[in-house]
């Protein structure tokens, strides 16, 4: 085991485009319902950037795609990344 070892494994990132966007509503829900940090929601009321740290992508992406479509999607396996490997 490393000594870089983080509480939150995968690194998140996603845009959102949608309509009546609120990035406090989002980062909001995240704060109640996610187990994470590093959390990052920036936009408008048509986009909205997600940066986030998590054990659970799949949840940020479940719930992202109720918003709107979700694209550009980036899940990093930041424990592999700080032991030097590829994913």
């Amino acid at each position: 085991m490393s000594g870089e070892y983080t509480e939150f494994r995968y690194d998140t990132q996603l845009l959102i485009e949608g309509e009546n966007l609120d990035e406090d509503v989002i980062r909001d829900y995240f704060e109640a319902n996610f187990k994470g940090d590093c959390l990052l929601a920036v936009g408008d009321d048509e986009l909205i950037k997600i940066h986030y740290h998590t054990n659970e992508p799949w949840k940020v992406l479940e719930y992202c795609a109720t918003l709107g479509e979700i694209y550009d999607i980036v899940v990093e396996d930041m424990d592999r990344q700080s032991r030097g490997l590829q994913g």
